[in-house]
């Protein structure tokens, strides 16, 4: 499957893709608020349960590239997440992204979400889809703002792979329900 935005194209990973998202993944500032940046067999590894996932699921993150260039950005997409110990809020499917540092501040992630919100909402009939981060992440919780996705304090929770007292181990999350999307201005996108 493949989604097209104005400026992205949304798509399956390739072999090509190992290479630029292993500098990703190496990336100290872009996997800043991760328990530790990935080696390149780490970085392979998630491109192999991504790929894996999205078949037996249908769906997790998918690369982005610009249309024009064809340059790798990162990746965007929706996913069940399936952790060893379950989020507070489990079942759910989340929306996420991480990108390289050339693509950020010029609205690639929102735009290739809004693709997926549709995508998740109109051809999967998601009821409600959501997001989360460590609560320091400011980058990644304005994109879920701008999103229209809406968050209560009372949900923020510990990061359950993580140890309670582990710096990054504070978490927010963010929700957005199928009505307060099409009440939106979120839901018009192209999509392919």
């Amino acid at each position: 499957m493949e989604l097209i935005t104005e400026r992205l194209r949304l798509r399956p990973w390739r072999e090509s893709d190992r290479e630029p998202f292993a500098r990703l993944n190496a990336d100290a500032e872009v996997m800043r608020y991760f328990p530790a940046p990935l080696t390149p067999a780490e970085s392979d590894a998630l491109i192999a349960r991504a790929r894996q996932r999205t078949a037996e699921a249908g769906l997790c993150f998918q690369p982005i590239e610009e249309k024009r260039s064809g340059r790798f950005l990162g990746f965007v997409g929706l996913n069940r997440p399936a952790y060893p110990v379950p989020l507070p809020f489990d079942p759910c499917v989340e929306i996420g992204w991480r990108l390289s540092r050339a693509a950020w501040g010029k609205g690639y992630a929102s735009e290739a979400a809004r693709a997926w919100l549709r995508f998740g909402f109109e051809t999967l009939g998601l009821e409600e889809i959501v997001s989360f981060t460590f609560t320091g992440n400011d980058r990644s919780r304005k994109v879920m703002e701008r999103l229209g996705m809406t968050r209560d304090p009372a949900e923020d929770f510990l990061h359950p792979m993580l140890a309670a007292d582990h710096p990054l181990a504070s978490h927010v999350l963010y929700r957005l329900s199928r009505a307060a999307w099409r009440g939106g201005a979120f839901s018009h996108v192209a999509e392919r």
